[in-house]
C-alpha cells in the first residue's frame, strides 16, 4: 500500500488536472482565470449544488484541492479554508492562486487517507474527484468522517461506471482523462453508496452531462462537440439522468 501511495503521489505531481486548457504559463493570473472559467463551464452544476456562500465563517476542508479552484471560491465566500493535496506541485499552485486573489487559506501536502487533523475539526469536507484515485478509498472515507464535526456535511464525487462517458470512451476508443493514473475506480450507484456507509445520511445526485470540450481535438473532438453534445442534451433528462458521469454524494454525519 505504501508503494502504491508513492506511485499516486508521483503521478499527481506531474498530472495536475486541467493544466493544459490555458495558453498562459502555469501560476500566472491568466492561467488561474482560464482554469476557473473552464472548471465551472464543465462543472456548472457545482454552483447550484455546493452553495459556496453558505459556508461563511465555517471551517472547510478541501481534500485533493489541486490548483485551488474551489479553495478560492470558499475563501472568497468567507469560509476558513484548509486545502490538502498529495502533490506538492498542486499545493504550490494553490498557494499562488490564493495569494493572487488576495485571499487566505491554509494549504499543505497531505494524504487524504491519513489527514493530519484532530477529530471533529471541520463543518464541511469537500472531496471532489479524489476517492476514485486513491489506493484505499474506504480508508479515505473513514478519515474524512473522522475529521468532520457531528452534524457536518461531506461532499464526495466519484465516477459512474454506468454512464454516457464511460460507454462513449469504449465505443470511440478514446481514453478518459487520467486513465493512466496508478488508481482509477468507477462505481455503480450502489457501490458508491456502500463506500459511504459510515455516514448517517447519503443523498446521491447524478451529474456531469455532455458539454463542449476544449481538450479533445481532431475529428473525434469535432463529432463530440457538434453532434453528440446537442443530441444527448436534447433527450429528456428523466431518461438519461442515471447515466451522468459524476456521482455526487452529499453525506451527513450524525449529531450523536
Amino acid at each position: 500500500m505504501a508503494r502504491m501511495n508513492e506511485r499516486v503521489r508521483d503521478y499527481w505531481n506531474t498530472h495536475i488536472h486541467d493544466l493544459e486548457i490555458s495558453a498562459h504559463p502555469a501560476g500566472t493570473a491568466g492561467f488561474f482565470a482560464d482554469l476557473d472559467q473552464y472548471h465551472f463551464e464543465k462543472l456548472h452544476h457545482l454552483l447550484n449544488l455546493v452553495h459556496f456562500d453558505e459556508w461563511k465563517d465555517k471551517d472547510v476542508l478541501d481534500v485533493g484541492c489541486g490548483a485551488g479552484v474551489e479553495v478560492v471560491r470558499f475563501a472568497r465566500a468567507g469560509a476558513r479554508v484548509t486545502g490538502v493535496d498529495i502533490a506538492q506541485s498542486a499545493i504550490t499552485l494553490a498557494r499562488q492562486n490564493v495569494t493572487q486573489q488576495g485571499l487566505e487559506a491554509h494549504l499543505e501536502v497531505a494524504d487524504g487517507e491519513r489527514l493530519p487533523f484532530p477529530d471533529a475539526s471541520f463543518d464541511l469536507v469537500f472531496a471532489h474527484g479524489v476517492v476514485q484515485y486513491t489506493a484505499n478509498d474506504g480508508g479515505m472515507v473513514a478519515d474524512i468522517h473522522r475529521v468532520l464535526r457531528p452534524g457536518g456535511l461531506a461532499i464526495f464525487q466519484g465516477y459512474n461506471r454506468i454512464s454516457w462517458l464511460h460507454l462513449l470512451s469504449k465505443v470511440m476508443k478514446t481514453p478518459l482523462e487520467h486513465e493512466d493514473a496508478p488508481v482509477l475506480k468507477r462505481y455503480s450507484a450502489g457501490e458508491f453508496q456502500g463506500l459511504l456507509s459510515p455516514f448517517d445520511r447519503v443523498d446521491l445526485v447524478f451529474e456531469r452531462f455532455p458539454v463542449k470540450s476544449r481538450l479533445h481535438k481532431g475529428w473525434k473532438g469535432m463529432a463530440f462537440n457538434t453532434c453528440f453534445v446537442g443530441t444527448f442534451n436534447a433527450l429528456p433528462r428523466s431518461w438519461v439522468r442515471r447515466f451522468g458521469w459524476h456521482l455526487l454524494a452529499f453525506c451527513r454525519k450524525g449529531s450523536g
